[in-house]
């Protein structure tokens, strides 16, 4: 394979003139495709259809306890429904809130006690600022939080194996350093997954702030996609060990299990901001849809039950990983202008394209049919500072819309290149 950043200038206007000519056939299909957001396919969403039937006129809707689920009544969700998630968590279930069907609910509103109340301290809107460090690439609703609280956000780079500890532990020096957002296992774009060490430093560092929090969005912990997934230390575990119980709040949710916009989201944490959490939900709300939670229990019965789910998941979305991935190896493997990991499981792929292209890349993609997450998303504010990582969701459209789809990004991809390449020679 030629590397581009080796062709002379006329190798480089020959190769960009043949691109183009693709280019313009993809143009002329007026293809409308998206991968902008790591939604399940229709054929994983009906997985779960017989859910719906397990609760019907004649069914008992009374949850062990006693407790009509059709009624008012159980703040942090039936003892089940608890024991479910406490099971697939690896934590107690009196540690185990369970609430609606958005996980980012849960960070949003935990985020805004914060803000209000405090953690344990004085409000962080009575502060003259508030930071949150930020592994980059992220995730573009996390920064979104921040965003919409005023939150000053600072990049910490994600290395092999997590967040650069050794940059980390120097920023949360600062008290103003109040906290974090993370996706410990399969990280949204990259892929990632943190080590031990990564987490047992995390649970232990010290922080100029006291009530310094990380939010764990374990939202893809058993999204695997190989029968060899990888592993992430239980970091509610990994804190108390560290002496600092109440560091970390975790969320996680079905909503990539069941049905996103009608699963169930979970929260973990230690006994003591369970107790603040529930303090502010008890003016919050008279409690979440006990029903559907009682349908999920049903449906899946126990852990083992989800994690027989998820296989047929993987099954769906193996596929459409491998067409993208094979894509990427044939059309960009070798020529010094992309790069990418082959994730273990999770709803995405992270490419990095030469540096001050992927904006380009979106662009070119949109014109012909494409819409891509929009380049930047994976930094906060939206902006990336070398402009090369684009997040690619896979997961959406069916193989063969993919396989077009991935068809043209490589061509926008290589097209990009050549023009910065050829703007220095």
């Amino acid at each position: 394979m030629p590397v581009f950043q080796e062709m002379s200038k006329e190798e480089l206007v020959a190769q960009q003139k043949s691109l183009l000519k693709e280019y313009e056939a993809f143009q002329a299909k007026g293809l409308k495709l998206d991968m902008s957001r790591g939604k399940p396919g229709a054929d994983q969403l009906d997985l779960s259809m017989e859910m719906l039937d397990v609760l019907h006129s004649d069914s008992d809707v009374k949850s062990e306890n006693g407790m009509d689920c059709r009624n008012y009544g159980v703040l942090d969700g039936i003892p089940e429904c608890k024991r479910l998630f406490a099971e697939l968590m690896g934590v107690a279930p009196q540690n185990i809130i369970v609430g609606g069907n958005s996980s980012l609910n849960m960070m949003f509103d935990y985020v805004s006690q914060c803000m209000t109340h405090g953690a344990g301290s004085i409000p962080w809107c009575k502060l003259d600022k508030v930071k949150f460090a930020c592994p980059v690439p992220g995730y573009d609703r996390h920064f979104g939080v921040c965003e919409y609280f005023g939150i000053e956000m600072i990049n910490i780079p994600m290395l092999a194996d997590g967040p650069d500890m050794d940059l980390l532990e120097e920023v949360v020096k600062d008290p103003a350093v109040k906290g974090m957002f993370c996706v410990p296992k399969y990280s949204n774009p990259e892929g990632k997954t943190y080590s031990d060490e990564v987490v047992r430093r995390m649970a232990a560092m010290e922080t100029g702030a006291s009530d310094f929090r990380i939010i764990w969005d374990n939202a893809y912990c058993v999204h695997d996609l190989t029968d060899t997934p990888d592993e992430v230390l239980n970091m509610l575990d990994e804190c108390a060990k560290a002496g600092n119980p109440d560091r970390v709040i975790m969320v996680a949710s079905t909503s990539k299990i069941s049905f996103p916009g009608a699963g169930v989201a979970v929260m973990a944490a230690s006994d003591a901001n369970i107790a603040m959490i529930k303090t502010r939900m008890a003016s919050q709300t008279i409690g979440y849809d006990k029903l559907n939670q009682l349908r999920h229990v049903r449906f899946f019965k126990d852990a083992d039950g989800i994690r027989a789910q998820m296989k047929r998941h993987a099954a769906i979305l193996r596929p459409k990983f491998r067409a993208v991935l094979d894509a990427f190896e044939k059309e960009l493997g070798g020529k010094g202008i992309a790069s990418w990991k082959n994730p273990n499981g999770g709803y995405f792929i992270s490419l990095d394209v030469l540096d001050g292209c992927a904006k380009r890349v979106g662009v070119l993609c949109k014109e012909a049919g494409v819409t891509l997450t929009t380049p930047g998303a994976t930094y906060p504010y939206g902006n990336d500072p070398a402009d090369r990582n684009i997040r690619i969701a896979p997961t959406l459209p069916p193989v063969a819309e993919l396989e077009q789809a991935v068809a043209l990004l490589c061509v926008c991809v290589q097209l990009a290149a050549c023009e910065k390449l050829l703007e220095s020679k």
